[in-house]
């Protein structure tokens, strides 16, 4: 069955170009530090990130923990946003298997933390507490709706942190997409930080990966950990080479995904039971809810009468829905998830 799938950009195939790049793939021993198109990809990645090595992990997940984990120590602290995804959708990893406290602060409506809910995190010098390390920002930012940080908000963490004796993470799984949102390059964005995890297999397409960017000092211990967190592949070039074209070619497409969902909000906007949360879509997510005129419908059996229509939608809330534009949907995916939407409530 070949749905119109809104659910997440994660669910992206590899493209053709992908594909064959991955068949024929040169490959050896990542371990040994003997794969060519890994290190190719990860020198790609550092130059997109301006920064100066790079390191392949098999998911944005295993990317932040080995990140946070070669910036702090067991019982460290790190200050990030109660909405991050680190937070809320990587099973706490950061503390369950590095012994690091997590200190939540509120996220703002466009995904920043403020300065002075940072300033007050910051623990002091006092042995009944936790040091803080690191804070962490995310970029674009899923739970406050897609929203992408600018480049001089970013910058201002980062000097902050700096002048506090602080080290900054950046989530940047979606970076391209924010850099698409700015007009900026990715290294624009990420140029104060001291490291940042990008997805691959998100709206670039790749099955598999993400990239973790920093020093080389910094890689360094980031590639230990990747190795205690069983993340050392072997012959994965064939994994890396989708991911060198989805750097080289699919980049800049991002703006297409972005433009759809603008449509696609639009659309919804006009049919009778919706309601658009306010400023939706920042980027390539639209997030709506259905209206009081719609209940007791909950979001889950809209979810299932849309599937019947061969149209898949993310279910976030009892009333609410996620609905991702990617690669793989186009002008006439989005007519028909719109035609879906006003046959299941109407």
């Amino acid at each position: 069955m070949n749905y119109i799938d809104l659910r997440s950009d994660t669910v992206t195939r590899p493209t053709p170009a992908m594909r064959q790049a991955m068949a024929q793939a040169e490959v050896g021993d990542d371990v040994y530090g003997e794969d060519p198109t890994i290190n190719r990809l990860q020198e790609l990645a550092a130059e997109k990130m301006g920064m100066e090595a790079g390191l392949f992990v098999a998911s944005g997940t295993m990317g932040n923990l080995a990140a946070i984990l070669a910036h702090c120590t067991r019982g460290d602290e790190v200050i990030l946003g109660n909405k991050a995804h680190t937070f809320l959708f990587e099973a706490g990893g950061v503390s369950a298997l590095g012994g690091v406290h997590s200190c939540q602060i509120a996220n703002q409506l466009d995904g920043t933390l403020t300065l002075d809910d940072i300033r007050a995190a910051i623990r002091p010098d006092d042995v009944h507490q936790p040091i803080t390390r690191l804070i962490t920002l995310e970029n674009t930012h899923n739970r406050c709706g897609g929203v992408s940080l600018s480049a001089a908000y970013t910058r201002s963490i980062g000097e902050f942190a700096h002048q506090h004796g602080l080290k900054l993470h950046l989530d940047g799984a979606r970076i391209f997409n924010a850099a698409a949102d700015q007009g900026v390059s990715a290294a624009e964005l990420v140029r104060e930080v001291d490291s940042v995890t990008f997805c691959l297999s998100k709206g670039l397409c790749a099955p598999v990966g993400s990239v973790l960017c920093g020093s080389e000092e910094f890689i360094r211990r980031a590639h230990r950990i990747r190795k205690q967190l069983g993340g050392g592949m072997r012959q994965a070039g064939v994994l890396a080479a989708a991911g060198i074209v989805a750097l080289e070619s699919l980049t800049d497409r991002l703006a297409e995904d972005h433009a759809r969902a603008r449509r696609l909000a639009q659309g919804l906007a006009k049919i009778p039971g919706l309601k658009l949360d306010p400023n939706t879509p920042q980027t390539n997510m639209v997030f709506l809810s259905l209206d009081e005129t719609s209940r007791p419908l909950a979001a889950a059996e809209v979810a299932r009468r849309l599937k019947e229509h061969d149209v898949l939608v993310g279910v976030v809330g009892e009333y609410s829905f996620r609905l991702v534009t990617h690669y793989w949907i186009d002008d006439a995916g989005v007519d028909q998830a719109l035609d879906a939407f006003s046959k299941v409530l109407y």
